[in-house]
């Protein structure tokens, strides 16, 4: 996959990552420009604000359409700061096109419908137009890969994916679950792809912005989409997540970018060396544990096909898994790692002890779909 140069090359603030920052809403001529120039003066790379808004009920603010690109162009005329759209649709991608903005985002809840991604894929299919594309709303890493590749097909190369969280029913700490494991897995699909981060929908909240900001530099993220807002409180949209210019500023000061890496031959490498040819070992013993497990779920669910139970045994698995979360906590585990760990595990039993009583025989030792 060829790998983006155009959002490689944006301008870094000192601390060296990309930051793409904004109000949610391009709500008037006046808030636009303001929040450019607080803006311009952080060494921010994009600028960003939405001319239309998808909202879950009707009568809330949906943006001030086409009008607001020309606010947009003119601020980046006067900042020299490019500037960023999100389009939701074919029509949205062709006026922002005849405006002449340098960058469009699909959003959440754009990348869930293949069809729009198709249409709009499509409306930029020959115009070399840099594209970001947000995860869709529900944690389903191949839709958001295939919206990519959707605009990879049309010949759009300067792409960039953004982890703004999924929509969860667990009701967690922030407003949408980042669930880091899926950006992180879909760099092993589509590597150099680069990779934003957008604390502000993760977290929901503008105190939340600084910590998920962090997390993901940690994570080696390329950079940041972060909404700003020169009265925030004021914001139409979004208002508990906007931060003033000079509040994320603030934030950006503390940032700290990390090295990928160090000399091969320095001390801190031969420690890594050690330590991770110790986890190979320990992996290596998980996954024969897993495998001798699975072998003698494959003997109980014979000996209940010959006797008639049923596959789920309720008191044994809560029996399980509450001595799982006990011993996680006193060896001072992550209780939650373990019990998820444990719930895979029963699940595969599960299936295998299934096919046994519907094959009436052993189950097939075939891999599981990813």
């Amino acid at each position: 996959m060829p790998t983006s140069s155009y959002f490689q090359q944006l301008k870094k603030i000192p601390a060296g990552t990309t930051i793409i920052a904004g109000p949610c809403s391009a709500e008037d001529h006046d808030q636009v420009l303001v929040t450019a120039r607080g803006l311009q003066r952080l060494g921010v790379g994009l600028f960003r604000a939405g001319a239309w808004k998808p909202r879950t009920r009707p009568g809330a603010f949906e943006g001030c359409g086409e009008i607001a690109l020309s606010w947009l162009t003119e601020a980046r005329q006067i900042t020299g700061i490019p500037v960023a759209v999100e389009v939701a649709n074919a029509r949205h991608a062709e006026a922002a096109l005849r405006a002449q903005i340098d960058v469009l985002w699909i959003g959440a809840r754009t990348t869930v419908n293949p069809f729009t991604v198709q249409e709009i894929a499509e409306a930029i299919r020959g115009t070399g137009i840099p594209i970001m594309v947000k995860n869709p709303v529900n944690p389903e890493l191949m839709l958001w890969i295939g919206a990519i590749e959707r605009l990879q097909e049309a010949g759009c190369h300067d792409i960039a994916a953004i982890l703004r969280g999924f929509s969860c029913l667990s009701t967690g700490r922030w407003r949408n679950e980042p669930l880091w494991q899926i950006a992180i897995d879909l760099r092993q699909h589509l590597p150099g792809m680069p990779l934003f981060c957008d604390p502000s929908h993760i977290a929901g909240r503008r105190d939340g912005i600084a910590e998920i900001a962090q997390e993901a530099l940690n994570l080696d993220f390329d950079g940041l989409m972060i909404e700003a807002h020169c009265r925030p409180d004021q914001a139409v949209s979004d208002a508990a997540q906007q931060l003033r210019p000079e509040d994320l500023g603030a934030i950006l000061a503390k940032l700290v970018v990390r090295q990928r890496t160090t000399d091969p031959g320095s001390a801190c490498q031969q420690r890594l060396r050690e330590l991770r040819t110790e986890i190979d070992s320990l992996d290596a013993t998980l996954v024969t544990t897993m495998a001798r497990r699975m072998a003698l779920s494959r003997a109980i669910g014979d000996l209940k096909r010959a006797n008639n139970l049923t596959v789920l045994q309720r008191s044994r698995w809560e029996q399980v898994l509450g001595h799982a979360r006990a011993e996680a906590e006193r060896l001072g585990l992550n209780a939650r790692l373990a019990e998820d760990v444990f719930k895979l595990l029963h699940q595969e039993s599960i299936d295998i002890q299934q096919k046994i009583l519907k094959n009436g025989g052993d189950a097939p030792q075939s891999p599981r779909r990813p």
